[in-house]
């Protein structure tokens, strides 16, 4: 248990009063100054390591970047999710929580006024033990009481200040959580939207090559009917459909659960977008240029690494807090009452009661308590620029990275675009082939099923290409609106 010095008022001389007052203008603690220095982060003029060139150095769209894609049912999931997401209601309900907590934190500093009433009756025991061995019977008495009180503390060494510090940088923190939320939701509902096309743009290229396949089977059955075939021939067509057919229910599977996945992010039940996905549209692709920024302007845009720089700044006047507790506090205290032991003593304006009390209050022994306190404050500072320095690196490396696996996936449907080309040549030789009388069914159908295999290859080139798109907005932290 502390030991608490209290000095009333009838202790504590006036002429003591103005300078105790004027240490008011006093705050302890360390004044924020900023994130620590981070080497090499964002140094003036320095561009990514790996952009290569393939990127564009020019500021990126920081809201609604999902537009690029030229999408019409993207762009309305978008902003179904923005209306109605879960997830990012419940950001907004932190934000309005540390917004109320400013307000709170700003009537602290004013003087609290209260009323009270009492009425009650007390009786007292009587005296026993006198010289006669006799005592009395006690007294009774009514008391009816309505008043006053008042009461003000001194922001001496700037504690109130210190506690204003700390919930308008955890409002700010708030708010760029706000902005984060919007920065994964939005990259989420592009993500489960790249997915659901992919699965239905191979849905409709399996059941081309089931149909293709089925054909290949009637025809080398006819063969084997006519005695040029071998039963072979027909239990491997026959095995080849089956494994084809095998594809449809995963592919049909995951195309629900896209769906599924789409309609909770827009804040709707399962089946909610399904009309809206259920006409067959192409794999959005990202724009030839895309530009990325700097990486001084990443640190500045990506809102984890502004709510990692408010913690700081938080945990920082908290020092100022625990620096304070241990200084001596002043308050001031008012009583205004009236009433007596009727209850028409409760008219009485002749008879009142006034009392007005400064209070200093000083924690002058503790053993050092108010010091590791202190220490701790400084330890979670330093944590908080730790952990800052942490989300700084990692939004740097998912940027390289990203921009790296986009570049691989330029390449790699560019490659495949160039072997869907070829197999689609192959497929027009056969058949040219076939319409002269110098080529035979299967041929044809054999190339047909070729180039389905590279048309297949090449859709799913062009979903990872788009989704490491996506990968690489989300890393540079677009897809919110800075607040008025």
């Amino acid at each position: 248990m502390r030991n608490t010095l209290i000095i009333p008022a009838i202790l504590l001389p006036p002429i003591l009063l103005p300078p105790i007052l004027l240490l008011g203008a006093c705050t302890v603690g360390p004044d924020y100054a900023g994130p620590p220095e981070l080497a090499g982060a964002a140094a003036p003029g320095a561009g990514f390591v790996r952009n290569g060139g393939d990127f564009a150095t020019a500021t990126p769209q920081l809201a609604d970047w999902w537009t690029v894609l030229n999408d019409p049912v993207l762009n309305q999931l978008e902003q179904r999710a923005l209306a109605g997401s879960p997830d990012l209601a419940v950001a907004l309900a932190r934000l309005n929580q540390a917004r109320a907590a400013l307000q709170l934190e700003k009537l602290e500093e004013m003087p609290q006024l209260g009323a009270i009433g009492t009425a009650a009756h007390i009786r007292l025991p009587g005296i026993t033990g006198g010289e006669d061995g006799e005592g009395s019977d006690g007294t009774s008495t009514n008391f009816y009481n309505l008043g006053l009180n008042a009461s003000w503390e001194v922001d001496l060494f700037g504690g109130h200040r210190r506690r204003m510090e700390t919930a308008r940088a955890q409002l700010d923190a708030a708010d760029a959580s706000v902005a984060d939320a919007r920065v994964s939701l939005t990259s989420a509902v592009a993500q489960a939207y790249l997915e659901y096309r992919d699965r239905q743009a191979r849905l409709g290229l399996v059941r081309d090559a089931v149909a293709q396949r089925e054909q290949l089977l009637d025809f080398i059955r006819q063969r084997f009917d006519r005695g040029v075939g071998t039963q072979s021939d027909v239990e491997r067509a026959q095995l080849a459909l089956e494994n084809t057919k095998q594809q449809i229910a995963p592919l049909t599977a995951d195309s629900a659960r896209f769906a599924n996945a789409l309609a909770i992010l827009t804040g709707g039940v399962p089946g909610a977008v399904d009309p809206l996905l259920q006409a067959q549209a192409p794999i959005p692709l990202p724009p030839a240029n895309v530009p990325v920024g700097d990486p001084a302007s990443l640190l500045a845009r990506r809102p984890d690494i502004r709510v990692a720089e408010r913690k700081i700044a938080a945990d920082n006047a908290k020092i100022g807090l625990a620096e304070a507790a241990r200084l001596p506090r002043l308050s001031f205290m008012g009583i205004l009452g009236i009433g007596g032991t009727r209850p028409g003593d409760l008219v009485d304006l002749d008879d009142f009661t006034a009392i007005a009390a400064p209070m200093l209050q000083w924690n002058f022994l503790d053993f050092g308590r108010g010091r590791a306190e202190v220490n701790q404050a400084e330890a979670v500072r330093d944590e908080s620029e730790a952990a800052w320095r942490g989300t700084v690196l990692g939004a740097l490396r998912d940027v390289e990275d990203a921009m790296g696996n986009f570049r691989a996936s330029r390449e790699t449907v560019a490659s495949q675009a160039r072997a869907e080309a070829a197999e689609a040549r192959l497929e027009q030789i056969e058949q040219q082939r076939f319409d002269v009388g110098t080529g035979t069914r299967p041929a044809v159908l054999e190339a047909q099923l070729a180039r389905n295999t590279a048309q297949t290859q090449l859709s799913q080139s062009k979903a990872q290409l788009t989704m490491n798109f996506i990968t690489l907005q989300k890393a540079l932290g677009l897809g919110w609106t800075p607040a008025p």
